[in-house]
């Protein structure tokens, strides 16, 4: 007897019902079988490549496993959504060299300046990282030293501006690599106004025919090395160097060199309106996931899966701070890096914290003794008067929520 069932089967476009006899259909269901075997097959490779991945740059672990409080990193979240702390748009949580906790909200955003409105960001989102541009600037200068590329971090700043001689003169001279790196040139310079003032010096860098010239004329007020300003002019001469001895802006620099040693695949870099100039101080975009493998490679003494990529000496310099400067000498500065005293974010803290930090709320924090890399981006730029800001988040919810086994 010929038995008659029912089938239904499902394309892109329609469903049909068919009427089959029973060898014919053991036949199709065989090829069925086989067909939703492969398809699997196909899925499950995919996601054992996207495990691999992720292995490889953020093995994971669970709050428990890393002795971390998850109910101050669930009233985080929750402030962060309900606009208590505004306007933040991603926190990652790397402890005991695991990623712990990733999250990314929607908020209003910019590229350097022009308004993007209300953005949904993830985990594949360019972000402004404005300031820490000069972290990553930094870096590329550690790896042209490493590769002969710059002599010493003594040399003259004029050795690489034979062009500009005639600034060569006075305490002008004696600008080297080194003070360009800890801000200490002696320049006059003031970034202490908003950058919507137009006496503003980076501004005005901005706006001159020839940045680096503007740089270099700069009149200087202090001897250098003996003076802590914030200087984004600094950077710029920096990454003019790296052009200078490599052939390379420092987008292609940084990218050949860095990013793409760490695994980092997209990456926009703002030009100087009408000039095609990165602009090196606050110009860098990158997602959230490659600011921490950033900060992972200086936690790690400069190593990248067993590659050095930055000497062990330069990571280590860059951390230190070179001067001391703020209410009570409580910051300090290295090699564009931010050294913060750790008790000023947690009272039972009583080290130091490097970090890169950038205008509107970015921050790569690097506390080494609690093994602990936290990274947030954030759209609140030019709002100094922020009380819950990036930095609260970790003095309010991040450090408490660490247990510390007795």
């Amino acid at each position: 007897m010929l038995l008659t069932v029912v089938f239904w089967v499902v394309d892109s476009t329609n469903i049909f019902q068919m009427q089959l006899t029973k060898p014919t259909f053991y036949i199709l269901q065989l090829f069925v079988i086989i067909l939703l075997t492969g398809c699997n097959e196909t899925k499950k490779v995919k996601v054992d490549q996207a495990a691999t991945e992720n292995k490889v740059d953020f093995p994971q672990a669970g709050f428990a496993e890393s002795n971390i409080d998850s109910l101050f990193i669930k009233k985080m979240e929750d402030s962060i959504k309900t606009g208590v702390y505004p306007n933040i748009h991603s926190v990652l949580i790397l402890k005991n060299k695991k990623l712990v906790y990733e999250d990314y909200f929607k908020g209003k955003d910019e590229i350097w300046g022009d308004d993007l409105g209300v953005i949904g960001h993830h985990r594949d989102s360019l972000h402004d990282v404005r300031s820490i541009s000069k972290s990553i600037v930094a870096a590329c200068i550690g790896i042209a030293l490493k590769q002969g590329k710059i002599d010493s971090l003594s040399q003259s700043v004029f050795d690489f501006y034979p062009e500009f001689k005639k600034y060569d003169t006075g305490l002008r001279s004696q600008i080297t690599i080194e003070t360009l790196l800890t801000m200490t040139t002696g320049m006059e310079w003031n970034e202490n106004v908003p950058y919507t003032d137009p006496t503003n010096s980076e501004i005005l860098m901005t706006s001159s025919e020839d940045p680096i010239e503007f740089v270099l004329s700069r009149p200087i007020i202090t001897a250098p090395g003996e003076v802590w300003e914030y200087n984004g002019g600094t950077t710029q001469l920096l990454a003019s160097i790296i052009e200078k001895t490599s052939g390379l802006n420092i987008h292609e620099f940084a990218k050949k060199q860095l990013f793409s040693p760490l695994g980092i695949k997209n990456s926009e870099w703002t030009n100087f309106p009408d000039i095609n100039l990165p602009a090196a101080a606050s110009g860098l975009r990158l997602t959230s996931r490659d600011l921490m493998k950033f900060g992972m490679l200086y936690a790690n003494k400069g190593e990248w899966h067993g590659k050095q990529l930055l000497s062990k000496d330069w990571v280590k310099k860059s951390k230190q701070p070179h001067i001391w400067f703020g209410r009570n000498n409580n910051v300090g500065y290295g090699y564009q890096f931010w050294i913060f005293k750790a008790i000023t974010i947690n009272e039972n803290q009583n080290h130091l914290i490097p970090a890169a930090v950038g205008n509107g709320g970015q921050r790569i924090y690097i506390d080494e003794k609690n093994d602990l890399i936290v990274v947030i981006t954030a759209g609140n730029y030019n709002n100094w008067t922020l009380k819950k800001d990036s930095e609260a988040l970790l003095v309010d919810f991040i450090y408490p929520s660490i247990v510390h086994k007795k």
